[in-house]
């Protein structure tokens, strides 16, 4: 079954380990500009067991977003950060070091 989603999703799985790309630039690469929050909700109804890497995905200052559950939070952190993904003394991440490029 085919679902709006499946092309954020094919855009996600592409992220590489120690990468990550932010919801706007997902949507871009989606071919849906401008659908950032679409990305989020796209995420956000994965089911626990998916082989999507949603924690690769973060707002576009560098930071986790928030999210309804402060233990997925953590959990996004401590996935990026068994990736080598360093975080800054405020909670970002450097995009100059680790954004993907999309290619």
């Amino acid at each position: 079954m085919t679902s709006k989603f499946d092309p954020i999703r094919e855009v996600v799985r592409k992220i590489p380990p120690g990468r990550v790309a932010t919801y706007g630039q997902v949507a871009l690469l989606a071919g849906m500009p401008g659908a950032a929050r679409m990305v989020g909700y796209a995420l956000h109804s994965l089911p626990p067991d998916t082989d999507v890497p949603w924690h690769r995905v973060i707002n576009s200052r560098g930071r986790i977003s928030p999210l309804p559950d402060p233990l997925s939070r953590e959990v996004q952190k401590q996935l990026l950060v068994s990736e080598g993904v360093v975080f800054g003394p405020l909670g970002s991440i450097s995009l100059d070091r680790y954004l993907w490029s999309g290619a």
